[in-house]
């Protein structure tokens, strides 16, 4: 299956998927993104941020919407948020050009179900501690209500292992893909939570079949308001692609 969202072909083209974890403010977004706009494919950013800490920094809400609608048109390049709550499903889908549905929310069937009308493209990232079925049986909540504009995210698993944040399940997501025929990439960040291992895991994906990647990338990572020991630089970030020319 092929999700097309602007001049991309999502299960046809490699997509990356990246930016900054929060939308902190218009400022610190489009730097970040001006700086890797010729390496990516969609620019993400949160608006509305699920937090384990009440006191974390939770997002700028409709801001944060209006910030990454303003800079996606001034950039001409597509973008993705996460929606968590069905009652800002229309400012979000009014704001954005794919809709995503966090971990957290993998099994909140109604906003599934409000999210399958919408007919929007759909990201659905794989809860931390579910199941390969469950999680197909989670985007079959959304294709159920006609919406088949809809690709999936492997975003790491809760297991016993501490070395990293969760433990990436590749082999799961080539189980999902094979399954649903859907489209499915991998969030690098959130799998593993260590900068250090993005690129690796990138040259991983690639070679394995699947259909792109997500990365957090923020134009100082040391002033971030959350993740930011996992988010790479801007200059990071493009020397992954600068060396593509010469591996592939």
């Amino acid at each position: 299956m092929v999700i097309k969202v602007g001049d991309i072909s999502i299960g046809k083209d490699f997509c990356v998927i990246a930016g900054p974890c929060a939308i902190e403010s218009k400022e610190l977004l489009i730097r970040t993104a001006k700086g890797i706009k010729e390496n990516i494919s969609i620019l993400r950013g949160g608006a509305f941020k699920p937090r384990t800490n009440r006191d974390s920094f939770q997002g700028l809400g409709k801001e944060g919407l209006n910030i990454l609608k303003e800079v996606g048109e001034e950039l001409e390049v597509p973008t993705i948020t996460e929606v968590m709550d069905a009652r800002d499903l229309l400012s979000v889908a009014e704001s954005t050009d794919i809709l995503q549905i966090g971990a957290r929310n993998m099994q909140n069937f109604s906003l599934l179900r409000e999210v399958g009308k919408t007919k929007k493209p759909v990201l659905l990232k794989r809860g931390f501690a579910s199941t390969i079925k469950e999680w197909i049986a989670a985007a079959e909540y959304i294709m159920a209500e006609g919406n088949n504009n809809l690709f999936l995210c492997e975003r790491g698993i809760r297991t016993f292992e501490t070395e990293t944040r969760f433990t990436l399940d590749i082999a799961g997501a080539i189980i999902a893909k094979r399954k649903t025929r859907l489209p499915v990439i991998v969030d690098l960040s959130h799998s593993t939570g260590r900068r250090e291992l993005v690129e690796p895991l990138y040259r991983a994906i690639k070679a394995s079949g699947l259909d792109g990647v997500m990365i957090e990338v923020h134009c100082s990572p040391e002033e971030a308001k959350c993740d930011k020991d996992q988010a790479l630089t801007v200059e990071e970030f493009n020397m992954i692609f600068k060396k593509d020319n010469y591996i592939y």
